[in-house]
């Protein structure tokens, strides 16, 4: 298997593997297609960083017990109101990764911070 699996569609599948494990790998998943230039993804990776401090981050042994947990634990922040406070802004993410921008492409003026 060469090429790299994109998984962004259930074609991928048929790409890298036999038709009949493509078939029945692809019926695993539920696609959903969201912006992919959004910052969704970086409150759901703080979400489940919370999941795993809050006590998710040791061997559950059941899956029902894993989604007994994990149901209560979501209801518990949902019943407190506990916010996600994204702050992250595209002046700060420029700031912080300056330094690899240059180390990459020292000449991209559009990117340095002045």
């Amino acid at each position: 298997m060469q090429d790299n699996l994109n998984t962004h569609t259930r074609h991928a599948f048929y790409r890298s593997l036999p038709a009949d494990e493509a078939f029945a790998r692809a019926q695993k998943f539920e696609f959903f297609f969201t912006p992919k230039s959004a910052s969704w993804l970086n409150m759901i990776e703080i979400e489940f960083s919370a999941l795993a401090r809050g006590g998710l981050n040791r061997r559950i042994a059941t899956q029902a017990e894993l989604r007994r947990e994990v149901l209560a634990f979501f209801q518990d922040r949902e019943a407190k109101g506990i916010p996600l406070n994204w702050q992250f802004t595209l002046p700060k993410g420029r700031d912080k990764m300056n330094a690899h921008y240059q180390r990459i492409y020292p000449d991209n003026s559009k990117l340095k911070i002045s």
